[in-house]
């Protein structure tokens, strides 16, 4: 009989060593499971704040008169689209090409503004924003709405689809 109260005891603080060892294991992994969330949280601020922060690089640039500035915005090949005014561009010199031809002067180009209203990411690798721009001319305040596609890729986030519409 002392035999097998001594194998009950031996057994019951196996079961409890190994309840205790699953709740460790499963206190683990909670944490780390709290911590991949709340690193993605951060880098989703992050990337965000990358987006904006491009976009900013844009409108400075294009308000210095400085199109090549702009256009380090965009995937530099053949994959970018940019759609506007019922055309369609296909590949960064293209686009480059069009903004030259459309905008051939700083008088042309006038002083433009963003207006952000909606950055969304969807997962760590795409993004998309939509807004509106103005451009301040001395003739004219030309203006509409975009939805920029944004992938990020080994050299930061960059544009690699553009849909531009004019105001009426």
């Amino acid at each position: 009989m002392h035999i097998n109260r001594r194998r009950a005891v031996c057994k019951a603080s196996k079961q409890t060593r190994h309840a205790a060892l699953a709740v460790l294991l499963l206190a683990c992994l909670a944490l780390s499971c709290r911590t991949v969330a709340s690193q993605e949280a951060h880098d989703a601020a992050a990337d965000e704040a990358a987006i904006r922060a491009l976009l900013e690089q844009q409108e400075q640039a294009w308000n210095r008169g400085d199109i090549e500035a702009f256009m380090e915005g965009y995937v530099r090949n053949d994959s970018l689209r940019f759609a506007s005014g019922g055309t369609e561009q296909r590949g960064w010199q293209a686009t480059l090409e069009r903004y030259h031809r459309v905008y051939p002067d700083r008088a042309t180009m006038g002083t433009l503004t963003f207006d952000l209203r909606e950055v969304r990411l969807l997962s760590p690798r795409w993004g998309i924003v939509f807004g509106a721009y103005q451009l301040e001319r001395a003739e004219d305040r030309p203006s509409g709405l975009f939805t920029l596609l944004f992938e990020k890729r080994p050299d930061g986030w960059r544009i690699v689809h553009d849909h531009t519409s004019a105001g009426s």
